[in-house]
């Protein structure tokens, strides 16, 4: 069978060094080929040349059978090549309708038109979304039901998605999957990027393994396992310490309180909710998305402000405390970790130095009252080094880095200043195995070392393997707390659900 789109050695160098190397990549007609690897393998670069975002430096692009240049991703929508990015990529003042119809200019203008059709379209997807609504108004999950949505409206022979499951709930997983199906059976092609394994040991007919830049192994999806996926990923085998239950580990002691937070209560997102979190004992926080867990986090820490009346008591070290933006809490102790490191964690055209030096700056961590340039590149050093954040060197830019090394850097800003508490709002999302293990292993050390440490995933897995203490979130109230090393994940999953 001819492929129907191929990468022949394609190479993709930035400042000299190559992201991707000599790949050869190949996929066939109604096929879901998955592409795995670590971040910083090459998984978007490799796809971002077939999607006509970035020109290989050397090697050539095949499209049924014949040799094509696609300079610009309008060229490679036209050839039938449509992606879906891990960041989303709307245009957030236009509804979701709009942002759907967007390359089409007869209907764009035609609101009511569009409301109507974007809505049974939506409706034919099984995806929940208002089409009338500003995507800025929009949550991770639903922005990236919007992004499937537009590549599926484009009728596009080959659609490559990029982590696209990563802020779905359960549900919306199940439906997803369910439309890779229809896709498959309508001949559409498909490059499933992820780094959850199991979701593409489930749905791929092929997996391709990248390292470094490399190809490593392309086989038949039956011929893998989670270990064996692994391994050529990393170069080593994992399965101790990803495998490594949390019964197996000594539950810290619970330290003085931090924090206390009594009938605390945000619009109708969070209602009358109260906690706890103590120094030296990791406190993890269990909820599906719209629980109200994420927007409790950001009360704490001033991101967000909760009601003026009725709305509750937070007491830092005892001291009853109210921010209403988040530098006091800063100076206090709380940091925040956001889930939404695009948006919210980081400057992107600015260079991993000045992130972290801005971090430096906020908490007040610095000897200079202006910038000092040494003193940064010390400070950025340091993390750079303590995180193993891959790059170049402190001057690349943020954005040019893989998701991974984006998280390590959001991270460093985050502990240089020094932090009492420190809020993580799914910390290991978009990030590839080995560097989960080295945020797992940095948070365990923060605890360690007496920080009190609050962790709020969506991976049960990882709630169960970090936590000393679990508080599962249920519409917009902590229902139930769990001793680490007693429970499983049926029973949180259960107190969550019902």
């Amino acid at each position: 069978m001819t492929p129907l789109l191929e990468l022949r050695n394609g190479t993709k160098e930035y400042r000299g060094i190559p992201a991707v190397k000599d790949v050869t990549f190949t996929l066939y007609p109604g096929e879901v080929h998955a592409l795995l690897g670590e971040n910083g393998a090459g998984k978007s670069t490799l796809t971002k040349m077939l999607a006509g975002v970035v020109e290989p430096t050397a090697g050539e692009v095949w499209m049924d059978g014949k040799k094509v240049e696609l300079k610009t991703p309008s060229e490679a929508l036209k050839s039938g090549i449509a992606m879906v990015y891990q960041e989303t990529s709307l245009v957030p003042s236009l509804t979701v309708a709009q942002n759907l119809y967007l390359t089409d200019d007869k209907h764009f203008h035609r609101l009511r038109g569009i409301y109507i059709a974007g809505q049974q379209f939506l409706q034919s997807l099984n995806f929940h979304v208002d089409p009338t609504a500003l995507v800025s108004s929009l949550g991770a999950g639903q922005k990236q039901m919007v992004e499937i949505a537009r590549a599926v409206h484009h009728n596009a022979r080959v659609i490559i998605f990029d982590e696209p499951t990563s802020t779905l709930t359960p549900e919306e997983k199940y439906q997803f999957f369910s439309l890779i199906d229809r896709l498959r059976k309508n001949n559409v092609s498909i490059i499933f990027i992820s780094h959850a394994l199991e979701e593409a040991l489930q749905i791929s007919d092929r997996i391709t393994v990248m390292r470094d830049g490399e190809h490593v192994i392309t086989d038949d999806t039956s011929n893998f396992d989670r270990d064996k996926i692994i391994s050529a990923m990393v170069g080593r085998s994992l399965s101790d310490e990803l495998h490594g239950t949390h019964k197996e580990r000594k539950v810290r002691r619970a330290g003085e309180k931090v924090l206390s937070v009594q009938n605390l209560s945000m619009q109708n997102i969070v209602r009358n909710t109260s906690f706890s979190v103590f120094s030296g004992q990791i406190t993890g926080i269990f909820g599906l998305i719209g629980s109200g867990r994420t927007e409790a986090a950001k009360v704490v820490a001033g991101v967000m402000k909760r009601n003026l009346f009725h709305g509750g008591q937070v007491r830092l070290n005892g001291k009853p405390v109210r921010y209403r933006v988040p530098r006091p809490a800063v100076r206090d102790g709380i940091i925040y970790v956001t889930e939404d490191r695009k948006t919210e964690g980081f400057f992107e055209t600015m260079s991993i130095s000045e992130n972290i030096y801005l971090g430096a700056l906020a908490g007040g961590q610095t000897s200079a009252r202006g910038v000092n340039m040494r003193e940064m590149k010390t400070i950025a050093e340091k993390w750079i080094k303590a995180l193993s954040v891959r790059a170049i060197n402190g001057d690349a830019s943020v954005i040019e880095l893989s998701g991974g090394n984006q998280q390590k850097v959001v991270i460093a800003k985050a502990l240089v200043q020094k932090p009492k508490l420190v809020i993580f709002d799914e910390p290991t999302r978009g990030v590839d195995v080995g560097a989960i293990v080295e945020i797992h292993h940095l948070i365990d050390r923060l605890a360690d070392e007496g920080i009190a440490v609050m962790v709020i995933s969506s991976y049960l897995p990882e709630i169960l393997q970090l936590s000393d203490r679990i508080l599962v979130c249920r519409q917009g109230r902590i229902v139930e707390e769990f001793a680490g090393q007693k429970t499983d994940e049926e029973t949180i999953m259960y107190a969550a659900v019902h």
